[in-house]
């Protein structure tokens, strides 16, 4: 069995307070003709959990012109729907390395 070196994929984005937030991208997928990113913290290993933005971000991207632009969900309802198929997309990719 080898080991592979992960080089985690990280983003920083600029909230609507103007600080800089770095973030680790977990994945992506499409879903109604609109494309949504999973995130966590890139510090979250040295983070308190009991911090507010510990754990799992999801935003919506669009694009505007050649940049890529992330907004927050407002719907209640899609966010908990856009949660749910990603907790799937990760249950499911668990368990294919476990059967590897």
């Amino acid at each position: 069995m080898t080991e592979e070196n992960f080089e985690p994929e990280l983003l920083t984005v600029t909230d609507e307070n103007g600080e800089n937030h770095v973030l680790e991208i977990l994945c992506n997928m499409d879903f109604n003709d609109k494309t949504y990113y999973l995130f966590v913290p890139a510090n979250i290993d040295e983070m308190d959990p009991e911090d507010p933005d510990y754990g799992y971000i999801i935003l919506q991207a669009e694009y505007e012109g050649d940049d890529e632009v992330f907004f927050s969900i407002e719907d209640d309802e899609e966010l908990n729907n856009v949660y749910d198929m990603f907790m799937a997309l990760l249950e499911e990719e668990e368990s294919e390395e476990e059967e590897a």
